[in-house]
């Protein structure tokens, strides 16, 4: 089955707690997305879970494609409420990020091949901090994604970001394989769009 290319999955999370952790971090350097030709302004990651042996700033942020084995960061270790909200999850966890974008950047169109349900990887955005003057659109329509909501997104497809607000717009991004528990909970998603 090919699932539609956003799905609002079925369960949410408090974002104030998430907001908590976030804040706690507010000391850390945040790592600049190495894929400069697909922004202006300023996109930032911090890892939170990362290929294992990585030490280096950006390759824990790469999503080797090769990398078979995943471990939580020292960030993650001080994010609570974050890492309670990955438990959430059953499946296999490849990484997480917090990926924020500031005020006036943008996210040009872009496609991240292979990064689907379909073959075996979803990416899963759950909004922390946004504003009402950020725009998330995938195949050129919007995508409300409201803090604490939990959406999959196929972003194998054609996809872009601004920020034309006043605040960061900060989302934990997660890598998940995909498996029956999830498979299942995106064909219920999908059913609640399609009954």
């Amino acid at each position: 089955m090919t699932f539609p290319d956003r799905l609002r999955l079925p369960f949410d999370f408090e974002p104030g707690p998430l907001r908590a952790d976030l804040a706690g971090l507010a000391g850390e350097s945040w790592t600049e997305h190495f894929v400069t030709q697909n922004y202006e302004g300023d996109w930032s990651v911090l890892p939170l879970r990362a290929p294992a042996g990585e030490t280096h700033p950006v390759r824990q942020i790469y999503p080797d494609p090769s990398a078979k084995e995943f471990v939580d960061t020292p960030l993650l270790a001080r994010c609570a409420n974050i890492a309670k909200a990955l438990r959430r999850f059953a499946c296999p966890l490849l990484a997480a990020r917090l990926m924020r974008l500031t005020p006036g950047s943008v996210i040009k169109e872009h496609c991240d091949l292979d990064l689907d349900a379909e073959h075996g990887a979803a990416r899963i955005h759950v909004p922390i901090t946004t504003n009402p003057d950020v725009t998330f659109e995938i195949n050129r329509r919007a995508v409300a994604l409201a803090p604490g909501s939990v959406w999959y997104l196929r972003l194998s497809d054609p996809h872009r970001v601004a920020n034309r607000g006043a605040s960061d717009r900060v989302h934990l991004v997660i890598d998940a394989t995909v498996n029956d528990w999830l498979t299942d909970l995106l064909h219920r998603a999908a059913e609640q769009i399609n009954p």
